[in-house]
């Protein structure tokens, strides 16, 4: 077996939420101790290493090994990034990070899209433009956008979705470069439960990508700049999902009608408090007539809960799951040996978690491999 790698301790713990004192503590061992094993300074007991592995959900073998996956990791945008506590932002990060070297190892065998975004897109002077822009380059023309997932996976943007023990996170991008090749990610929340808060959610996502720079570090900004930087990707997403010159056609002759607004929720797949912003950043309804008509919506508790919500059909990733399906459709790999092949590379990771990860339906890798070969074959009947 391989030296013991105490750095996968910490990733593992961060992976999962938890301050040295809180694993400490379900280990039943002291701070100091649990420090050591992560400094690499003492190794840990049989027990103390099932311990880790029950506690952790991280096979044994996970902390005895290294990968050899390049990784450059960029910035990390998070909506409500000043009220969320930074070791539920860590532990999305960490989640993701993984995630990237899983994309990487399958990326060897599955041709995904290419990445395709404007390289010039800084040159507009504003989000509005920025939304005008991308949709004319996607050639989307000024159409409502039915599946905002689906189109982000076409162009080449990793999108998956996690758990999370917060409301505080919505979303979040981040930026790698993989053994050299530039990729953004996308993770959002699944206890959303509405398809057009996601749709709005990765829209917002999509304004990071285009509008802000990948290398600095977002903690150190400070206060004003960051809430600068989330309105610029909340106007970015309200234009790319609602087309100025198209969405007031529509909206023009009820425009303070909540009624309205629900039925073009059905069209636009935008949340009806979205679509009333929009409304009164584009002037055709006056401040006065928003605040009326959000007062409106909380006192029917419409703030929390919208019309057709649970009506519309809520989108999930696709781009993890095919890319599996078709590795195994075509026999390139077995379900244990994708399993073996990801701990081949240091990858090894616990059946459940890898399904979490790729948003897959629980006991995926438990469900028996299709046996296609049959012996049987249809006669040929005679005239």
């Amino acid at each position: 077996m391989n030296k013991f790698n105490g750095s996968r301790v910490k990733f593992a713990r961060l992976y999962n939420g938890l301050t040295v004192d809180e694993l400490a503590k379900r280990l039943e061992i002291s701070p100091q101790a649990e420090s050591q094993y992560e400094m690499d300074k003492i190794t840990p007991q049989f027990d103390k290493l099932v311990s880790l592995s029950q506690v952790l959900n991280f096979p044994v073998d996970f902390f005895f090994q290294n990968d050899s996956i390049t990784m450059e990791i960029g910035s990390s945008y998070f909506r409500s990034l000043m009220k969320t506590p930074k070791k539920y932002r860590t532990e999305q990060k960490t989640k993701v990070q993984l995630f990237a070297k899983l994309f990487s190892v399958i990326s060897e065998y599955v041709n995904f899209p290419e990445l395709d975004l404007p390289t010039d897109i800084e040159t507009y002077d504003s989000p509005e433009e920025a939304a005008q822009y991308i949709r004319s380059y996607w050639k989307l023309g000024d159409k409502p956008i039915q599946n905002v997932i689906k189109l982000l996976e076409a162009k080449g943007i990793i999108v998956t979705t996690f758990e999370t023990n917060t409301p505080d996170i919505d979303a979040f991008s981040q930026f790698f470069r993989l053994n050299g090749e530039k990729h953004f990610f996308i993770a959002y929340s699944n206890n959303k439960e509405s398809a057009t808060r996601i749709n709005f959610d990765l829209a917002h996502e999509l304004g990071h990508i285009l509008l802000h720079t990948w290398n600095e570090d977002l903690e150190d900004c400070s206060r004003e700049e960051f809430k600068q930087k989330e309105k610029e990707a909340n106007e970015f997403a309200a234009a790319f999902l609602l087309p100025k010159e198209s969405f007031i056609k529509d909206v023009r002759f009820f425009p303070t009608e909540i009624s309205h607004y629900t039925e073009l929720k059905k069209k636009w797949r935008v949340s009806i408090g979205a679509m009333i912003h929009r409304a009164c950043e584009l002037g055709i309804i006056s401040m006065n007539q928003y605040q009326y008509m959000i007062r409106t919506m909380s006192a029917k508790g419409m703030r929390t809960s919208e019309p057709l919500d649970n009506i519309l059909e809520i989108p999930y990733p696709r781009l993890m799951k095919d890319a599996l399906e078709l590795l195994i459709e075509n026999d390139v790999f077995t379900k244990q040996e994708l399993l073996e092949e990801f701990s081949t590379l240091g990858l090894s990771m616990e059946k459940a978690e890898l399904e979490k990860l790729f948003a897959l339906k629980k006991g995926f890798f438990d469900e028996e491999e299709k046996d296609d070969f049959s012996p049987l074959v249809l006669k040929t009947h005679k005239e």
